[in-house]
């Protein structure tokens, strides 16, 4: 084999990863209503990715075509084409399993009702519910002649919601059409039926059949008809957009200019239900103004599938996973406030297994302690009706200076973000949207406290984002600390972001763009230092996402001195592991279960004295030298300790864990005559064993720095 690096193209390994979701929602140990939530996810999944990959690569190819570029152009449509065939044989797989799901449903007696099999009496009581509680919800798109141009249909759709193609016929007359969108931002999706002959059946009907059942109601009374097709159809866009930085306008005002043409943006997409007769797709294709036939495709009978994620439990509590109550770590709750926990020594939490409750309180205590003085935060997603928000609020009322610094382009959250920035703004409190050319994504907090006449500084570093909801269902390292030198270069993040174009240096963090890559890149090139002199040498990383280049070059040669570079990578991995001499001392797994995997961790043996950090960046080059993300290192030999135990515990799982080999076949990992391990519930069992541990006897002082890197 040529000696050159090898690349896996990044977006076979995402559709990859969302093959390893399809196969969570075929697993017959997970509860039912599980595996159709799965279903649900992987939908999600697929929709982003068309908004996001696929309408890049069709970018690309346009770009391709206006510069006479010959080989990027058969490069990109080659792709296209293979993604195409995979997502093809995927939904092959989507929908055997859907009807698998189904059945065993029924088993449990829980039913999703089809039109055809409705009794007369939940036929009468539907369109009884229709015209009580459905109709108020649904004005109807009225196309006119197939050359109107009165209604642009492009315009009036968007990319999140159903929609039914209606054909109203009469004879010896051209159809007319009209568009009936499902709505589900106004009501669930779900409804259950009352039960007609037994309570032990639960029957439950989709809004869309409902709708499906009444349409005539929609229309009577407004156009003639003497009959009426309808057919469902779901519209993806390019998620992409544009800021004009040449419109003199505030960055605020840009993001909401800018995200009107993610609205109108070509669709990337049109799934339609499969039974669609041919003229109403061909009259659909040219009202949508598509001109790749490859645009439209045909699927099973339900779109938008993922509204499957909140698919209702209307059964017994064992058809979905049972709950695991977070914990109330003795780390906080020995001490009478957060402030006296951090100083006593450094703590780190994961979510979801401990308590988000523990940093709400911390910002709760701090917007009233009269000690503090300034509060900042950086924000990239936050839930709605956040109570972090409102301790923010808080704080300014209580006369202490808050700053935030939010990011108003976090992908399919700007409108949420623009609208809490607003909120913050009119409160008083100092709203930052740093530069526009670079996101941040760093997930920081700084809290400065004046302690017996000096300013002290409590820091959190994390690897995911300050989001209550998110919280419960990504799994992410939370690290408080009272270490100042560590503080204070937080606190030159938050200047640098202010002051962008300023030199800075870092001794302790990884900052992108700062010095992310050459610290990553040192520290890879002291492990193989350090083996050629004979020294303990291994990389343990986990990773969301392995798709930069240079640093796969890096891994690569450390492979090939010996180095041995163990991986946990939840999605998109181009590093090709196990080619003979190149990359054979490279392994990779990849942990898909109930809680989706979200922490960055890389852990160097560096001779014996590991050193191990937590981040919010990826291995992708837009985390490296597009945003600003932070690296925090751990200096507690307890915390080192922890993260290895919890690391070694997902490096033994038997269940849930997959191999990533050089054709990313999704094998699981083989368990040979080893116990079943399933590593997410371990993770539990163990992080519930240390609250039996005396953590506070004596003072830890392992959290001092060493030597930075």
């Amino acid at each position: 084999m040529e000696n050159k690096p090898q690349y896996y193209p990044k977006e076979l390994s995402w559709l990859a990863f969302n093959e390893r979701v399809l196969q969570e929602a075929a697993d017959l140990n997970n509860p039912v209503i599980e595996r159709l939530r799965f279903l649900g996810i992987y939908s999600n999944n697929l929709d982003e990715f068309f908004r996001v990959r696929v309408a890049e690569i069709q970018r690309t190819i346009s770009v391709a075509k206006n510069q006479d570029d010959a080989v990027k152009l058969e490069q990109n449509k080659t792709l296209l084409t293979v993604i195409q065939e995979r997502i093809n044989h995927l939904t092959k797989r989507f929908d055997k399993i859907h009807r698998e799901v189904l059945r065993t449903l029924k088993k449990y007696n829980i039913e999703i009702c089809k039109t055809e099999n409705l009794s007369d009496f939940h036929k009468a009581w539907i369109k009884e519910y229709f015209v009580n509680k459905v109709l108020r919800h649904i004005a109807p798109i009225l196309l006119h002649g197939s050359k109107d141009t009165k209604v642009d249909l492009s315009k009036r759709l968007n990319g999140s919601s159903v929609y039914f193609y209606v054909s109203l016929n009469r004879d010896n007359k051209d159809p007319k059409f009209a568009v009936v969108q499902v709505p589900t931002e106004e009501m669930s999706r779900f409804i259950q039926l009352p039960a007609e002959k037994s309570k032990k059946n639960k029957q439950i009907i989709l809004l869309d059949d409902m709708i499906k059942l009444c349409i005539k109601q929609i229309f009577k009374g407004f156009v003639k008809f003497d009959s009426i097709q309808a057919y469902s159809f779901k519209m993806t866009r390019d998620a992409d957009y544009r800021i004009n930085d040449e419109i003199d306008e505030s960055f605020v005002d840009k993001i909401s200019e800018s995200m009107k043409q993610r609205l109108y943006a070509e669709p990337v997409r049109v799934i339609h239900d499969r039974s669609m007769p041919d003229y109403m797709i061909q009259d659909l294709t040219h009202r949508l103004k598509i001109k790749s036939a490859s645009t439209m495709q045909e699927a099973s009978h339900y779109r938008n599938f993922k509204d499957f994620i909140g698919f209702p439990n209307i059964g017994r509590a064992y058809l979905e996973n049972e709950k695991i109550p977070a914990i109330s770590t003795q780390q906080f709750t020995n001490f009478d406030t957060v402030f006296d926990a951090i100083s006593h020594h450094d703590i780190l939490l994961y979510y979801p297994y401990h308590r988000f409750l523990h940093f709400t309180e911390f910002l709760r205590q701090a917007a009233f302690d009269r000690h503090v003085k300034h509060i900042r935060i950086n924000i990239y997603r936050v839930a709605s009706n956040s109570r972090i928000i409102n301790s923010l609020i808080d704080a300014v009322d209580n006369g202490k200076k808050v700053t935030v610094v939010v990011e108003l382009r976090a992908r399919f959250d700007e409108e949420n973000n623009v609208e809490v920035s607003k909120r913050m703004t009119d409160a008083g409190i100092r709203v930052v949207f740093g530069n526009p050319s670079v996101k941040i994504h760093s997930k920081l907090c700084v809290i400065s406290r004046n302690e017996h006449g000096k300013t002290f500084h409590y820091a959190h570093f994390g690897t995911g984002n300050f989001n209550e909801k998110t919280a419960k269902i990504y799994t992410d390292f939370s690290l408080f600390t009272k270490n100042q030198e560590l503080a204070k270069e937080g606190l030159e993040v938050f200047d640098f972001i202010i002051n962008p174009y300023r030199n800075v240096k870092f001794q302790h963090l990884q900052v992108s763009p700062v010095n992310t890559r050459t610290k990553i890149q040192s520290l890879i090139r002291r492990e193989i230092q350090n083996l050629n002199q004979g020294l303990p040498a291994r990389i343990t990383l986990k990773i969301n996402n392995l798709v930069d280049n240079e640093l796969i070059d890096d891994l690569y040669r450390a492979s090939q001195s010996g180095v041995e570079v163990r991986m946990i990578i939840r999605g998109m991995c181009a590093l090709i592991p196990g080619i003979p001499n190149f990359s054979d001392n490279i392994s990779i797994v990849s942990i898909v279960d109930r809680f989706l995997e979200h922490p960055r961790v890389m852990m160097f043996e560096n001779g014996g004295e590991p050193k191990v950090f937590i981040s919010s960046a990826d291995w992708m080059t837009r985390n490296i030298e597009k945003r600003i993300e932070v690296g925090c290192p751990i200096y507690s030999k307890r915390l080192i300790q922890q993260i290895s135990d919890m690391l070694e515990l997902q490096f033994k799982d038997t269940l849930k864990a997959r191999v990533i080999d050089a054709e990313q076949k999704n094998q699981y990992v083989a368990r040979g005559n080893r116990k079943h391990l399933r590593s997410q519930v371990e993770i539990y069992k163990y992080l519930k064993g240390l609250e039996s541990m005396p953590y506070f006897v004596k003072s830890d002082t392992t959290d001092t720095p060493s030597k930075p890197t």
